[in-house]
């Protein structure tokens, strides 16, 4: 639908995860028959959940154990795993200093290189472990490291950036990322992102992405949005872009899994990404908040160290158990955040989903007020959603 801004623009109108909800079918199914398997580079999962790449969320610990549980965590290259050898009294240090400072230290502690000698070590140790060694640069990290990744043995290598596309300006004599011949020539499967629209998305399966993360801004705490002004709704975002996976589907015979990234804190969250389309989703927040975390029950965004403009903030989230009761329970919360994978399924039995397929063409309708019809009470108590 689009809308007369002013004489000189028309818009179309975009919306979020939680303008919307999922509507009951004419069929039901138990969810001990649902079947959330999905796959990403030629590796299957049963919970389609990725950690987010950020310090506050993941490291060899954490990416091993979510490997066990049926989900995967991805790596930052870039950040203090990478930069220190013990990277323990960093984390101490971000958790422990006042609002004020917090932004100065991020960047006096991200002024330390990346040691290529410790990407190799924290590739080996995960896989060592068992885990999915699943890794995440920037672009310009893709270049200078691409090679170091592949021969550590990494499983999956993760390209990201506030915005990521197949053309890219840059300055004169600067050399900038060929992503089709990184995903040709890397050796190892290549997730691409972040994009929010259809073309962008069909150029980077047409690049040869084994993957796609859509989501710019909604990150809880990333501030690109306030900063940049840049970004598209969640469920707008997704819905495009998994239409750029059909099309390519149709085009290639490839299918190219859409990974929503960004915005997801609950089931709900999570369930209503995947009937926009999604196949997986990528979360950063809930998983911070799992007793093992290395955030410290903090969890800042990947461009919060930035030397020039940060886009990204610290948050206290808390901690609210382990990796395994947020991702398969027993919940002992009442706000929809433990036992995500129970959630997923008991949703996908109450729509008549029994494949995450299914559960992607289930009917989905514009409801601005399905977080806050009938909850007076809660909101009032601060409970369940009203939290």
């Amino acid at each position: 639908m689009n809308i007369q801004l002013g004489r000189s623009k028309v818009v179309r109108r975009a919306y979020g995860i939680d303008e919307i909800a999922l509507v009951p079918g004419d069929r039901t199914v138990d969810p001990d028959v649902t079947d959330t398997r999905w796959s990403l580079g030629g590796i299957e999962r049963e919970i389609p959940i990725i950690a987010s790449a950020m310090d506050s969320v993941v490291d060899v610990g954490v990416a091993v154990e979510l490997s066990r549980l049926g989900a995967m965590g991805v790596m930052n290259l870039e950040g203090v795993q990478t930069r220190y050898s013990d990277p323990n009294p960093v984390l101490d240090r971000i958790a422990s200093v006042g609002k004020d400072d917090f932004v100065p230290l991020m960047q006096e502690i991200y002024s330390q290189p990346v040691q290529e000698e410790l990407i190799r070590l924290r590739i080996q140790e995960i896989k060592q472990q068992g885990g999915i060694a699943a890794v995440s640069g920037t672009p310009v990290a893709a270049m200078r490291f691409g090679k170091t990744v592949a021969e550590a043995g990494a499983d999956l290598f993760f390209v990201q950036a506030t915005v990521v596309s197949t053309e890219h300006i840059g300055p004169e004599g600067r050399e900038s990322l060929d992503l089709k011949a990184l995903c040709q020539d890397m050796g190892v499967p290549v997730v691409i992102g972040n994009c929010v629209t259809y073309d962008v998305a069909l150029q980077l399966m047409r690049a040869g992405a084994a993957g796609v993360m859509v989501g710019i801004g909604p990150g809880a705490a990333c501030t690109s949005r306030g900063v940049l002004g840049v970004g598209i709704p969640q469920a707008t975002a997704v819905a495009d872009c998994t239409a750029a996976r059909d099309d390519y589907e149709q085009e290639s015979g490839r299918y190219v899994p859409i990974v929503a990234d960004g915005g997801i804190i609950t089931g709900g969250d999570i369930c209503k990404c995947i009937a926009c389309g999604a196949d997986a989703v990528m979360i950063g927040s809930p998983i911070a908040r799992a007793e093992e975390a290395p955030g410290r029950g903090f969890h800042w965004g990947m461009a919060t160290p930035s030397p020039v403009l940060p886009r990204g903030t610290r948050i206290n989230v808390g901690k609210i158990g382990s990796l395994e009761r947020i991702l398969r329970g027993p919940a002992l919360l009442d706000d929809g955040t433990h036992n995500l994978l129970g959630a997923i399924k008991t949703s996908m039995g109450t729509l008549g989903a029994r494949t995450i397929k299914e559960m992607q063409t289930v009917e989905v309708v514009v409801a601005p007020s399905l977080l806050t019809e009938g909850k007076v009470y809660q909101k009032a108590q601060r409970l369940g959603m009203g939290k």
